[in-house]
């Protein structure tokens, strides 16, 4: 037992591509639950403005999801940040998918 064996020496980094995928995921999902919300509080009627905002987040999801795929595909990379984007862009866009079309009912 060295003192070198408990570390992992490796030249792996964090895609910064991965990284943004995952905040243009994260403000999706937060203008998506700020849209249902203030939809929630006016009693069901949702604004244009939420309605912008959420096809807005659809397309960052879309964004992000190209960039969570590329980031995905480079060699000696960290595999935590690419699939947690593929995950939540996947959910943002389920949502706007929902959110959008359940609108127009």
């Amino acid at each position: 037992m060295g003192l070198l064996e408990k570390y992992k020496f490796t030249n792996k980094r964090h895609s910064l591509k991965a990284i943004m995928a995952v905040n243009l995921a994260l403000i999706g999902i937060v203008t998506m639950v700020a849209s249902v919300w203030l939809g929630y509080k006016n009693n069901g009627v949702v604004a244009l403005q939420h309605g912008r905002a959420v096809f807005l987040a659809v397309l960052m999801a879309v964004v992000g999801l190209g960039l969570s795929i590329a980031a995905r595909m480079q060699p000696d990379r960290y595999r935590l940040f690419p699939n947690l984007g593929i995950a939540l862009n996947l959910l943002v866009l389920l949502g706007g998918v929902l959110f959008l079309g359940f609108g127009a009912i």
